[in-house]
């Protein structure tokens, strides 16, 4: 289960993708959640993945 709180949501990516995933399509895969529903509700905020940082920024 991921957060439904966007500020929460990012913490829990960015965690996740630093310590577990080393991309966010592997992330995606494996929690079974579309990428367009992260990114979107990470760019409702104000976030944007950065494939070289592997990280919303």
């Amino acid at each position: 289960m991921i957060p439904k709180d966007p500020v929460m949501l990012l913490s829990f990516l960015n965690l996740k993708l630093r310590d577990y995933y080393s991309d966010l399509d592997k992330l995606c895969d494996d929690l079974d959640i579309e990428k367009d529903t992260i990114t979107d509700k990470m760019k409702s905020i104000g976030y944007t993945y950065d494939e070289e940082r592997n990280q919303f920024i």
